[in-house]
């Protein structure tokens, strides 16, 4: 039990929560700007919440506002939403539950606000990583168990699907030989990444190698939305510490965070 306290309440500081409030109201932004013409009458009353969540202003608040309206307009276009929505909505989340605000925002610097539960900021983040291994573990598993992603037909029929056909069959056809190499890194990524994303060793190969997925994903499909958004929950929860060894964070004990 000790053991599993100290995994899921693990210090942590807020750089990751900063990645994931700024790429979400990043993502949010440009998603409510691809809807404008279906939009439009809902989403402009809430672009200048989206901008102040983007910048820190009213954190909580804005987060709340803009998970419910993006959970408003994914549910309501039921027919048209696909993955990147619910990722959205997850994020989202995982943002209006965490202890905002952080250093970066304008309620951090202008109305000096401070949360008063530091300490949840590492199991926070322990979640969404959690719940990323548990997204790949399964996504990948599903893949490994079907033919189709090993001798590269999937890939090919992904390709060629309409509204996500951005490359001219003739070129597909051309480099029809890879399609069995990227459907099998394709496997091995994703199935792989509750293994390996954990490691030091080996956690800049495999979030380099997701990351370069979607942004593949994103160029060969225009899906460029949800590469972003799974870009954004990959390096918020792994990306701190990666290059440079995170300080210490300062956790607030009871009688501090009451005061």
């Amino acid at each position: 039990m000790e053991r599993l306290i100290e995994f899921l309440f693990r210090p942590a500081t807020d750089r990751w929560l900063i990645l994931l409030r700024v790429g979400l109201g990043l993502q949010i932004t440009l998603h409510s700007l691809s809807l404008r013409s279906d939009w439009n009458y809902l989403l402009s009353g809430t672009v200048r919440r989206i901008a102040e969540h983007c910048f820190g202003v009213a954190c909580r608040f804005s987060a709340i506002v803009a998970w419910f309206f993006h959970l408003c307009a994914a549910k309501s276009g039921g027919f048209v939403s696909y993955g990147m929505d619910n990722f959205m909505t997850i994020g989202l989340f995982y943002l209006m539950l965490s202890p905002l605000p952080d250093q970066f925002s304008l309620d951090w610097r202008l109305r000096n606000l401070r949360p008063k539960h530091s300490q949840l900021l590492g199991f926070w983040r322990r979640v969404l990583q959690l719940h990323l291994c548990i997204i790949y573990f399964f996504s990948g598993l599903t893949k490994c168990l079907g033919s189709g992603w090993w001798d590269g037909s999937n890939v090919w029929r992904a390709l060629i699907r309409p509204p996500f056909n951005v490359i001219d069959a003739e070129i597909l056809v051309r480099w029809k030989y890879l399609f069995p190499m990227a459907g099998i890194l394709i496997c091995l990524l994703e199935f792989g990444y509750p293994f390996f994303i954990w490691s030091s060793r080996t956690r800049k190969i495999w979030l380099f190698g997701v990351c370069g997925m979607h942004i593949v994903i994103g160029v060969t499909m225009g899906m460029y939305l949800f590469s972003l958004v799974m870009i954004v929950l990959n390096v918020a929860a792994f990306g701190p510490g990666l290059f440079r060894r995170e300080e210490k964070p300062t956790v607030l004990q009871p009688e501090a965070a009451a005061s």
